[in-house]
């Protein structure tokens, strides 16, 4: 079942970002990657900045964790990850879509430009890519990133965002 994270699940959080996140390594830019991916102060500065994260419970144990966060007039999905094992068990789709229902605004999300599962994974849930223009003007309006992570990116768009356009 989908559930907000508590504090007491604040390491095991960080434990299934940097596990999942090892398939990043040797497919994003060197310069991009480091170990860990996600260290407990920079969860804890995202929490902080207000995403929220949310999590796959099965009998207690957390298997995936997604965030979102309102940000202007959108809502980020942010940190989607799940628990390597269970990947491709529909288990994110099912947060996503969980996440989804939590807001009427329109849903962008950011990632790698070569995670090509991670873009695979959106667009079978019904977002597309937008334009390289329109992905540097969103991750300088909404994001707080390096500019590599800019140049390397992509963003993806819900209906919603593309209604608006």
């Amino acid at each position: 079942m989908i559930r907000p994270c508590e504090k007491i699940d604040f390491q095991t959080v960080v434990s299934i970002i940097n596990e999942a996140a090892a398939a990043y390594r040797g497919v994003i830019p060197d310069d991009c990657w480091k170990t860990p991916y996600m260290s407990s102060g920079e969860l804890k500065h995202e929490i902080d900045a207000g995403v929220i994260f949310w999590a796959w419970d099965e009998g207690g144990q957390l298997l995936g964790v997604m965030g979102i966060q309102d940000v202007q007039d959108v809502t980020l999905i942010r940190h989607a990850y799940v628990r390597t094992e269970k990947q491709n068990q529909g288990l994110g789709g099912k947060l996503l879509s969980g996440l989804r229902k939590k807001t009427d605004r329109p849903l962008l999300i950011g990632t790698w430009a070569d995670a090509l599962w991670a873009i695979c994974f959106y667009e079978k849930h019904g977002f597309r890519k937008v334009s390289q223009e329109e992905k540097n003007r969103l991750l300088k309006k909404y994001w707080t990133v390096p500019e590599r992570q800019v140049e390397t990116s992509v963003v993806l768009a819900d209906p919603k965002w593309f209604a608006l356009c």
